[in-house]
């Protein structure tokens, strides 16, 4: 998916309803970890997982947070920062 490049900011373009669906079925199958992972770095491929104006972004809180519980003392420092 191409996006559109500003000065400061990238515009990301709708989702297609495949790659939401897609989308859930990733989140569905993701580890605690990798979510940390995606939450912490929020590499620009993850965008979808992140938007809070999306089902996905929801989905994916609601299953990092509520499901797993978050962030552990173990994976963020696993994790760290860079």
């Amino acid at each position: 998916m191409s996006y559109m490049k500003t000065k400061h900011i990238r515009i990301m373009p709708d989702p297609t309803k495949k790659e939401i669906e897609e989308a859930f079925e990733r989140i569905e199958k993701m580890d605690q970890f990798t979510m940390c992972r995606i939450w912490r770095f929020a590499p620009e491929s993850s965008w979808i997982y992140l938007r809070s104006d999306l089902p996905t972004g929801s989905a994916f809180v609601e299953r990092l947070f509520k499901h797993f519980g978050g962030f552990t003392p173990e994976i963020s420092k696993e994790l760290g920062w860079e």
